[in-house]
């Protein structure tokens, strides 16, 4: 009996083992007032000693297999929460090696190590669920910038399907790291500048193309539309295309728009052209002209410069020419007016340089052709302008050697005139007027000792040009050193002559000297009174005396043929009168006296000179 109490009592004491203090105080209690009671029972029922025994030995039992179950329970709920607890380190680690971060000590406190398995799993577990938040959202950017690049990528691509941005993420979503979110973000703002590159070079193709569509009166609509409809309009859900091809569309666009100009202004510029020689052929009124003025404004500008609207359309140019038709038309009417205007032009242009028209066109023979329809008016009218031309050109050709020509002219103008003065026997008289007819005397002088100079220096040049042109230098019609030869030989012919009237009137001087001395007494000189009349000068109100405007009577080395006053030169008959005074004798009569006296003291100016040899 005693040993059952004893064993009893282990047995309780083991069950309370594990059970807190106070929990064990009345569970000992418990116990053995409930092995009491069952004793008495067992008294009152008479149990024997071996039944007492074995029914304590199956509640042994019984008490044993419950503390084996709760044990075997009790291990395997720490099992289960080490595998948690290393779960949710697996999955902290696995997270913090897709978001990049690798040091996981940092994260998890330093009590870890000492805690119990649920003080551990719950100090990881908030860490765990804040690791899939910041995966998730970590996944959420690295979707919202792939969606963007892809939707980039295809704008640029020219693709219209966009690729599921958070499925092609699943094969990298072991790397959602800052680094990597960077590189996205770094390539999605390259794809970002080079779209809004592309977008303005679209804009400015667009508008480029609008520009040239109006200069050249095109539907700028269907023109863009061609290229693409979303460059002229965007609908809901369709972007601008900003693809290669489509740039690519534009530069062809615009190129082909360029072109388009070009062509359309050079013919219009063409077209303008043949209407201007119209306007200048048929005397259009001003009035005419400004219905087209806009034309002109456009040719003042180069093409890349024309920005009008219109200005180089179909209608234009179409105008123009149904001008042009208009006026050729009413030109062939006119044919013949224009023939003879142009050659009157001609023929202006040859008589101011001395030049002797073409024969072939002469005003009668043009007529007489037009009116027989032996020749095209058109024809004509383009031989004549080539014959204009020509003549133009010949003018310049011969600029310098006119212009020694007119200064030639002047000083043998200068040369009659001193002649003249020479003559009058009142030249010193001190009245109004006087000093000025000193002046020029003096200068008259200087200009007329440059002549041979000048007229050697015709002669050189004249050679030249000859040489040069491999063809004569005509004057009116004969050669210039022709009448310059017959003018110096008629010079030196009339100073000879002027130098034996010298000598002759020296021995005439001689003689009636003589003569006085045997008589006593010394003549004076006559003087003719109508001479004061042909000397071409006349006297004023307070006895000067002026130039007049006449020219003397008197034969001199340059025939007035030669003159600016004179138009005579232009006849054939001057080389007559040239030869005829080359051998007629000259009438000494008349002749002036050469004993001059020098007014370089009363002259203070300079006089003209002739052109530079």
């Amino acid at each position: 009996m005693r040993k059952r109490e004893e064993y009893h009592h282990l047995s309780s004491q083991d069950m309370l083992a594990f059970a807190s203090p106070c929990c064990r105080v009345h569970t000992s209690s418990t116990c053995h007032t409930l092995l009491s009671e069952l004793e008495q029972i067992w008294k009152d029922i008479g149990e024997t000693e071996a039944d007492k025994e074995s029914m304590i030995l199956e509640l042994e039992r019984e008490c044993l297999e419950v503390y084996r179950r709760k044990v075997e329970e009790a291990a395997n709920a720490k099992a289960c929460l080490h595998q948690a607890v290393a779960a949710k380190e697996a999955e902290i680690a696995t997270l913090m090696a897709a978001l990049g971060q690798l040091n996981i000590n940092s994260l998890i406190p330093p009590e870890k190590k000492s805690a119990s398995l649920k003080e551990q799993l719950a100090l990881i577990t908030p860490l765990a669920d804040d690791l899939r938040v910041k995966k998730d959202e970590r996944l959420k950017q690295f979707a919202d910038i792939k969606t963007q690049i892809d939707k980039i990528t295809s704008e640029i691509a020219g693709y219209s399907n966009i690729v599921n941005a958070v499925s092609s993420l699943n094969l990298e979503d072991h790397d959602l790291s800052m680094r990597n979110l960077s590189e996205y973000q770094s390539h999605l703002r390259a794809l970002q500048k080079e779209k809004s590159e592309r977008i303005q070079k679209v804009v400015d193709c667009v508008n480029e193309v609008h520009s040239l569509c109006g200069v050249l009166g095109l539907d700028f609509d269907k023109t863009v539309s061609d290229v693409h409809p979303s460059l002229h309009e965007t609908s809901l859900g369709q972007s601008t295309n900003i693809s290669t091809s489509a740039l690519e569309c534009l530069d062809q666009a615009i190129f082909r728009l360029n072109t388009e100009r070009k062509v359309r202004y050079q013919k219009l510029k063409d077209v303008s052209g043949l209407l201007f020689e119209l306007w200048a052929l048929m005397d259009t009124t001003r009035e005419e002209k400004s219905k087209l003025s806009r034309i002109t404004s456009i040719l003042r500008l180069s093409e890349s410069d024309v920005k009008e609207p219109g200005a180089l359309s179909l209608e234009v140019i179409h105008q123009v020419s149904t001008e042009v038709e208009r006026l050729n038309k009413l030109k062939a009417s006119r044919m013949k007016e224009l023939v003879m205007k142009r050659r009157a032009e001609l023929e202006d242009i040859c008589n101011k340089n001395h030049i002797e028209p073409d024969p072939s066109t002469s005003a009668d023979k043009s007529s007489a052709m037009i009116d027989s329809g032996l020749v095209d008016p058109c024809e004509l009218l383009a031989n004549i302008e080539a014959q204009i031309n020509k003549a133009k050109d010949e003018a310049l050709s011969r600029k310098d050697i006119m212009d020694r020509i007119e200064w030639w002219l002047s000083a043998c103008e200068e040369e009659n005139w001193l002649e003249d003065y020479n003559q009058d026997y009142r030249r010193y008289s001190g009245g109004r007027g006087a000093h000025i007819n000193l002046k020029r005397a003096e200068q008259a002088r200087i200009k007329v000792t440059k002549i041979p100079v000048v007229v050697n220096t015709l002669i050189s040049k004249t050679l030249a040009w000859e040489n040069g042109k491999q063809k004569l230098f005509l004057y009116d019609g004969v050669r210039l050193v022709s009448i310059l030869e017959d003018y110096k030989m008629v010079r030196q012919q009339k100073e000879e002559t002027k130098k034996r009237a010298r000598d002759q009137k020296k021995l005439q001087d001689m003689l009636l000297s003589e003569k006085g001395t045997v008589f006593g007494s010394k003549p004076s000189p006559r003087r003719s009174s109508s001479f004061k009349k042909a000397n071409g000068y006349h006297a004023n109100g307070n006895g000067s005396v002026t130039p007049s405007p006449r020219r003397n009577s008197i034969p001199c080395a340059t025939p007035d043929l030669l003159t600016p006053h004179s138009n005579s030169m232009r006849q054939n008959g001057y080389f007559k009168e040239m030869r005829r005074l080359s051998t007629a004798p000259l009438n000494f009569v008349a002749m002036a006296k050469e004993d001059t006296v020098s007014f370089s003291s009363i002259s203070g100016s300079e006089p003209e000179s002739p052109p530079q040899c």
